[in-house]
Formats: structure tokens, sequence, C-alpha cells
């Protein structure tokens, strides 16, 4: 009998990492090895555990899950990741494949659809979730590698910590909220907001707001 597969997971809510853990305990075949709730701490994981999947949220407190399954498979090439998220933008879900993910489904989806993932992606396959909108399935499909790779260029162009800075600016939080919540200061927080608005060709507080949106950070009418 082969060694069970070694999982990773990444994951910032212990109720959810415990309950993952709990189903895929029930599978002889599968292993957590480790949990981790920061990009920082499942980087240094992966390099120390030798998994044989990451199984990773997209909202991190010190990142992007996008931006570390990039991370991750610089350094692990050989190392699959299934992003399991909330999101069900369009272009979140295009830029995790761009990223190097195997397979992307919603947290939404019941325990035997995580197994269905996990086995389809330790295989060698992809996989994405059904329970997505179809709206959303048929648009991925068409959606052209030109417009997947421009989202992938410009989000994966900031530092894990402008990602940071970013999703919390997008949320509404002022500099002096987000310079005492990463106990840094104002003018780091500056430093930052002018940094992301720069890469990512943003001009304007508008700008800025649409571009979140675009990426799933913040959700807004249409």
């Amino acid at each position: 009998m082969s060694a069970p597969k070694r999982i990773l997971i990444i994951d910032d809510h212990p109720l959810y990492r415990d309950g993952l853990r709990a189903r895929l305990d029930t599978r002889p075949d599968l292993c957590v090895v480790g949990e981790a709730g920061t990009c920082a701490e499942g980087l240094r994981l992966t390099q120390t555990l030798a998994p044989d999947l990451a199984v990773i949220d997209i909202s991190l407190p010190d990142g992007s899950g996008i931006e570390l399954t990039r991370e991750i498979r610089l350094a692990r090439p050989d190392l699959p990741v299934l992003i399991v998220s909330m999101h069900a933008k369009l272009d979140f879900i295009a830029a995790a494949f761009q990223a190097g993910a195997s397979g992307y489904m919603s947290k939404e989806s019941g325990g035997e659809g995580i197994l269905q993932a996990i086995e389809t992606v330790l295989s060698g396959g992809q996989y994405l979730d059904g329970s997505l909108s179809p709206s959303v399935l048929r648009r991925l499909s068409d959606i052209s590698g030109r417009k997947a790779k421009t989202v992938d260029a410009s989000y994966g162009s900031l530092s894990l910590r402008e990602q940071q800075v970013m999703r919390l600016l997008a949320e509404g939080l002022t500099p002096e909220e987000i310079a005492a919540k990463l106990f840094v200061s104002r003018k780091t927080v500056l430093n930052h907001r002018y940094a992301i608005m720069t890469k990512l060709g943003i001009k304007s507080p508008v700008a800025f707001v649409r571009h979140a949106a675009r990426l799933g950070l913040i959700e807004i009418d249409d």
C-alpha cells in the first residue's frame, strides 16, 4: 500500500481548518501534515513539510492566496495547489489559474466536493467547482489569455505587504487605522499606497475602488 498523500491547509479560519482536517482524516490515503493561517507561515511549511498538495484560501491576513500560490509554484513547481474560497468572481478565478493553481472550488461545496477536487488535482488534473454559477463558468471558458495575463501581471506585481495594504484600503480603512493595525507608521502606509497605485496604473480613488472590485477584494453594486 502506498503512503498517504500529504496535505497542507493554509486558511486563517481555525474552524474551517478543523472541519477540513476532520473530513480528510476519514480517508486512509490522505494525511494532513500541517496547517497555517498566514501566507508567510504557509510558504515556510511548504518548504519544511514537503506536502503533496497545498489547499489555500484566497483571503489571508498578510496577503493574497493567489500571490502565495505563485510563490509556492516558483519554489516548488511540482507542488499542486487547490484554491478553496468564498470568492466566485471571474477575474479572481482566472488569476488563480494564471498563478499556477490546479484547482478552484467554493467553500460552500460539500465534503464530497473537496474530496473530488483533491483527488483530481493529486492525479495531475485540473478542477473547477461546478457549483460556481454557470455564467461564471461560461465566461471563464471564453476569457482570452490576454485578459487573464493582464489580471495576473497587475496584481502579481504587488508584494505580499502591498496586497495586504490594498485590501485594507479597499475595505475602507484610513491610513492611520491601517498603520495601527499593521504596527507601522502612517508614512509607511502612504508609501505602500503610492507604490500600489503606481504599479497598477491607478490614477484616482474611484479607479482604485473599481480595480479592487474587479480583483474581488470588495463587492460593489453593478
